[in-house]
This record gives C-alpha cells, structure tokens and sequence, in this order.
C-alpha cells in the first residue's frame, strides 16, 4: 500500500487544483511526475548492479 501513497498524494493535488480552475498549474504538475516516473523507469541501471 505503501507504493500507492505518493500516485495518490499527486492525484489529489492536481483534482485539487483542477477543482480550484487552476488547470495549467494541475497540467505542469502532472506532466512532471510523469517526466519524473519515465525518468526512474528508463534511466539506465548503476554499473555495479550488472551480473557478469
């Protein structure tokens, strides 16, 4: 559940701020956690965790 918290943390805040027509601001939010979570996922791996 852990996992969850910060996707539901970043989900309230742009519904909050899209609830207060501040959309533009909910955009940026949201396309820079998803930069964010790309970026985590794609980068490449340390050196020291390859096997072999």
């Amino acid at each position: 559940m852990k996992a969850f918290l910060p996707w539901l943390a970043v989900l309230a805040v742009v519904m909050l701020l899209s609830a207060l027509r501040l959309r533009a601001l909910a955009t940026v939010v949201s396309l820079a956690w998803l930069a964010w979570c790309a970026w985590t996922w794609l980068r490449p791996r340390s050196r020291g965790s390859r096997s072999g």
